[in-house]
C-alpha cells in the first residue's frame, strides 16, 4: 500500500465525516482524503482515479439497504479494505459486516484516539472489531446460511445501474417512480428490472423485495 493512503469516507453526515478525518489524521502524518455522503458518490469516486487504499463505510447510507451497499462494493472492489464504520454496535450487526467481507468494524461511539488505533490497525493488513465485542466471540462468527450467502453473491454481480434499481425496488418503488429518481425513461427501468430477475432466478417484484429483506439484521435499526 501507498505510505501516503488514499481513503474514501462514505457517510451521510458532515460532522461524522469531520470526525473520520480527525481519526485518520491522527493515524498517519499525511493522507489523501476523500468524502461521499451516498453510495452513488461513493460509485462515482471509485469509478476513476487512483485506486483506493481504505473505504470507510456507514451501514446507514442513501442508497443502499441493510448490508446491500457493503455486499455490493465488496464484489464491485474487492481489492479495497472496507471497514464498517455504524451507530449500531450490536453483536450480529458486527457479526453479519464481517461475514459479508468488511476488514473492520469500528463503532461510531468510539473515541478518536481508539479510531485512529483501529483505521492504522486496517490499513496494515489486519482485521479489527471492538475490544469487548472479539471476547464476547472468542469462538468466531457463525457461517452465513446459504440462502444468505446466494443473495450476496447475486448483489455482488449487479451492474451499478442494476444496484441501484434494486435497491429503489426495495424500498416499494414503481418503475414510474424509479425512472423519474434516476433520469431515465420507463423502458429502461423495466429492461433493467428483467435483467434482475433473471440474475436473481426470481419470478416477481415481490421475491427481489424478500431477496433485500435477507440482507438486514432482523429488527435491528443500522
Amino acid at each position: 500500500m501507498a505510505l501516503r493512503p488514499h481513503i474514501l469516507i462514505a457517510d451521510d453526515h458532515p460532522l461524522f465525516r469531520i470526525a473520520l478525518k480527525q481519526a485518520i489524521q491522527m493515524a498517519f502524518d499525511e493522507a489523501h482524503i476523500d468524502e461521499a455522503g451516498s453510495i452513488d458518490e461513493v460509485q462515482s469516486r471509485m469509478a476513476v482515479g487512483e485506486p483506493y487504499d481504505l473505504l470507510l463505510l456507514d451501514l446507514q447510507m442513501p442508497g443502499a439497504r441493510g448490508f446491500s451497499g457493503l455486499i455490493y462494493l465488496r464484489g464491485q472492489y474487492p481489492e479495497v479494505p472496507v471497514v464498517v464504520v455504524s451507530g449500531n454496535d450490536q453483536d450480529k450487526v458486527i457479526t453479519k459486516a464481517m461475514s459479508h467481507g468488511a476488514s473492520g468494524f469500528i463503532p461510531k461511539s468510539t473515541d478518536l484516539s481508539d479510531m485512529a488505533v483501529a483505521i492504522k490497525h486496517i490499513f496494515d493488513g489486519s482485521l479489527w472489531v471492538p475490544p469487548a465485542y472479539a471476547a464476547r466471540c472468542s469462538a468466531g462468527n457463525p457461517p452465513l446460511q446459504e440462502e444468505e450467502i446466494s443473495i450476496a453473491e447475486t448483489v455482488a454481480s449487479l451492474t451499478p445501474q442494476q444496484f441501484r434499481v434494486f435497491t429503489y425496488l426495495a424500498e416499494g418503488m414503481l418503475n414510474k417512480q424509479i425512472a423519474y429518481e434516476m433520469g431515465v425513461a420507463e423502458g429502461t427501468i423495466k429492461a433493467h428490472v428483467t435483467g434482475i430477475l433473471k440474475k436473481f432466478g426470481a419470478y416477481s417484484r415481490g421475491h427481489l423485495i424478500i431477496a433485500a429483506q435477507k440482507l438486514e439484521a432482523e429488527d435491528v435499526a443500522l
